[in-house]
């Protein structure tokens, strides 16, 4: 789960980590307020979304009076803002930050996050500031510093001083980066975070270090103790599709393509989009429906994918083991029951009880095509999609 700047400001701020003052705005009326409020003579208004590179799409304004803050506000709100984070349908900008302009004497970069490689949690940092990580480790690779931390103790203090020396930060500034790099530490273990990012953390002309932007994401399966972290949940950025599966406990990945996936187990999931791609079609969705699906998590799996207008034929790929496909037949039956499904649905099931669940489909009387392989269903899909695709 992502969350948005000021959210992720206002966790560090709990750290121990510098940020300059701002306030949330909804209005332009309100935009004005908080200026007033934060005091001083320039300010920045940056549109709130679960993206990078805001600046580059003019989400980011820099005003210099009230009316300069109402009118950057009013071009904001209720903008879609394109990024290439966001892709082309961008994300509707539907709150804004309001925070005090910094003078600015040095940009650097800081991230923390897992590499499972390592099995480690690994601090990034970089004296080249202001750029996605991706084009600093393409444009300086040579400045970008790791240190891995070790799990049975943590980061250390001397780790801190070195990533800061490293960075050439100024003596007189050495004690504040110690605490910014362990408070981001801290926020990273715990709050169970699967990434911190502060960029820029910049060294501004009255000495001081001041996270100027703040990313953090987490880890979904650790929600249920993180209840206040759960809080800052915005679905307004989050795919439709992904968060009404997120709700219903399914996982649920929207892709591009047109044959809707309905599957049991991530790996089985990955082979058959790459079979229906070798057959030549594209996957509509990621769709995992877990090991143990009731014919009722069956059902709300189709509904979710029927919804999707992308949507033109459906595969159901099932392997049952902790499973069993004729829960699974039952599933399909009962949404196909509630549902007009209007487009080519192939069924391919193996394993537990696999021909008592072939029966039940079977004997439903219904539109269902049958498929004993991966190879065949995927090629069964793609070929009734074509016929489908051709007939309209």
């Amino acid at each position: 789960m992502d969350i948005h700047e000021y959210q992720a400001k206002e966790l560090l701020r709990n750290f121990g980590i510098d940020v300059p003052r701002g306030g949330l705005a909804y209005s332009p009326e309100q935009a004005q307020y908080r200026a007033a409020e934060i005091g001083g003579e320039r300010w920045v208004v940056k549109a709130q979304i679960h993206s990078g590179g805001r600046g580059k799409a003019g989400g980011i304004k820099m005003c210099t009076s009230d009316a300069e803050v109402g009118a950057a506000a009013e071009d904001l709100l209720g903008k879609r803002l394109v990024t290439k984070q966001t892709g082309a349908r961008g994300r509707i900008v539907n709150r804004l930050y309001v925070e005090a302009a910094t003078d600015v004497e040095r940009e650097l970069y800081l991230g923390i996050v897992l590499d499972r490689s390592q099995e480690r949690i690994v601090v990034v940092a970089s004296a080249s500031g202001g750029m996605e990580i991706e084009e600093i480790a393409a444009d300086s690779p040579e400045s970008i510093i790791r240190c891995a931390i070790e799990p049975a103790v943590g980061m250390q203090d001397f780790q801190a001083r070195e990533i800061a020396f490293a960075l050439k930060i100024p003596p007189a500034l050495i004690t504040q980066a110690v605490r910014a790099l362990m408070g981001a530490y801290r926020a990273f273990r715990d709050l169970d975070a699967v990434m911190v990012e502060i960029n820029p953390l910049v060294v501004t002309r009255d000495g001081r270090l001041l996270a100027l932007d703040a990313k953090m994401g987490f880890d979904d399966n650790a929600l249920f103790r993180r209840a206040s972290i759960a809080e800052f949940r915005d679905k307004s950025q989050e795919d439709p599709r992904e968060m009404q599966a997120a709700d219903r406990g399914l996982s649920y990945v929207g892709l591009e393509g047109n044959i809707g996936c309905i599957i049991n187990g991530a790996g089985l999931a990955m082979a058959t989009m790459d079979m229906i791609e070798h057959a030549g079609g594209e996957p509509a969705n990621f769709m995992d429906i877990g090991g143990g699906a009731s014919p009722e998590r069956v059902a709300k799996a189709f509904r979710l994918v029927c919804n999707d207008k992308n949507v033109e034929a459906i595969l159901v790929n099932i392997f049952a083991g902790i499973n069993r496909c004729d829960w699974v037949a039952e599933g399909i039956v009962q949404a196909l029951e509630k549902i007009e499904l209007g487009m080519p649905l192939v069924v391919r099931l193996a394993g537990t009880n696999v021909e008592a669940g072939r029966a039940i489909l079977r004997d439903s009387g219904l539109p269902i095509i049958m498929a004993d392989t991966l190879a065949e269903a995927a090629e069964r899909v793609v070929a009734a999609w074509r016929r489908a695709r051709a007939a309209h």
